[in-house]
């Protein structure tokens, strides 16, 4: 199936189905379309109860991030410890991570619960461009967080700044699942929303390790699409909880996230947010 959208056969969970754990730990987005707010948005939306562990407050809206507040190594790792020593955890996202510390206070709480699956999106910088992830950040999430993950989801740029080339071509994308690859995730899933493309298709891009999964869907001419990235992992991880196989839990979490984004909201003077409830709205 290498270099053609995967084909997949989606069956309907029984609605009788407990409702399932999952757990993100990401940081705190005031304007409610990024961060722990779209996260817990998504499993709500998808029928899997959310818990968080917030790792930074920001200060922002749709037209950028005014402030940052980090929160300190040990506070985060209290509350996945207090999260995980209560309810069962049946998957675990990460989102905005900020400095080397905390990725080393999570990738120990990781590994301490047995947190998996674990999709682990690596979000260096907001839509808006502000600079989310530190520099001495990158080799503590490579060498630390990244081979415990079951998923890691860069998109095109953030591809780029972990393999150190441009990722716009197919060959580029390849080469670059691979390389990531090597700091031991299971999968990596390059999104193809940043990657130029003349065929009017976003496609996002799986590499299981052994053959190449592509995922197309058409690119929405739509100017409101805060929280994007931060919804498409969040929605992988609540799949994945409900039981989902990897490439199912992409093909459905695609499904969700291209309603969110043809449903985005007119709110605020800048990027507005996707919309979490479409299903529930009536949107098609």
């Amino acid at each position: 199936m290498s270099g053609h959208p995967t084909d997949i056969h989606l069956q309907q969970r029984p609605a009788s189905a407990p409702r399932p754990v999952a757990l993100t730990i990401a940081g705190s987005d005031s304007g409610g379309g990024a961060g722990i707010q779209a996260d817990l948005k998504t499993f709500s939306a998808l029928g899997v109860y959310g818990t968080s562990a917030i790792t930074a407050l920001t200060a922002q809206n749709t037209r950028g991030v005014r402030g940052i507040e980090a929160v300190s190594p040990a506070f985060v790792a209290a509350q996945i410890d207090a999260v995980a020593s209560d309810l069962t955890v049946r998957a675990t996202k990460t989102g905005m991570l900020g400095s080397a510390a905390v990725i080393s206070a999570i990738a120990a709480a990781v590994r301490r619960w047995h947190l998996a699956p674990l999709v682990v999106d690596p979000v260096m910088k907001a839509s808006t461009g502000a600079q989310l992830l530190s520099n001495t950040a990158l080799t503590a999430l490579t060498d630390e967080l990244l081979p415990l993950a079951t998923l890691v989801t860069p998109n095109a740029d953030e591809a780029a700044i972990l393999v150190g080339h441009p990722v716009q071509s197919w060959p580029a994308v390849q080469a670059a699942c691979k390389t990531i690859a090597q700091w031991g995730p299971r999968a990596v899933l390059i999104k193809g929303g940043h990657i130029e493309s003349d065929a009017g298709e976003s496609v996002d891009t799986l590499w299981d390790g052994e053959v190449f999964h592509r995922f197309s869907r058409p690119r929405l001419a739509i100017r409101h699409t805060h929280g994007t990235g931060c919804t498409f992992a969040s929605a992988i991880a609540a799949q994945l909880a409900l039981g989902d196989p990897l490439p199912v839990a992409i093909a459905r979490a695609r499904d969700y996230v291209q309603g969110a984004i043809a449903g985005g909201l007119a709110l605020g003077s800048g990027v507005g947010p996707v919309d979490h409830a479409w299903r529930k709205s009536g949107k098609p």
